[in-house]
């Protein structure tokens, strides 16, 4: 089974919208830095009008449940897999499925 993978920037963008759309507020109104923990994991801090919230690895799940339907047409319940790679940075790995 092949795995389709999401750039950090593509993550990004898909906290973006899903933070903009539970603060009803335009995506490029928000702010969000990624990060990795040895002992939390993944997670982010999204800034929206100055303000802090921080996302935990399953809120980054379901912003990426949000861009794979809406942006990229693919199934959102494929596995996702959050991956921290030297390189990349922080990055997506999905299952694909027929759709």
């Amino acid at each position: 089974m092949e795995r389709l993978r999401i750039s950090e920037q593509d993550i990004i963008n898909a906290v973006c919208v899903y933070i903009a759309r539970k603060k009803q507020v335009q995506p490029n109104e928000v702010e969000v830095e990624l990060m990795y923990d040895d002992d939390y994991g993944f997670s982010a801090e999204a800034f929206v009008d100055g303000r802090k919230q921080v996302l935990i690895t399953i809120n980054l799940i379901e912003a990426l449940r949000l861009w794979l339907d809406e942006y990229m047409n693919k199934d959102p319940y494929s596995g996702i897999e959050l991956v921290l790679d030297d390189d990349e940075g922080i990055v997506a790995l999905v299952s694909e499925s027929n759709r």
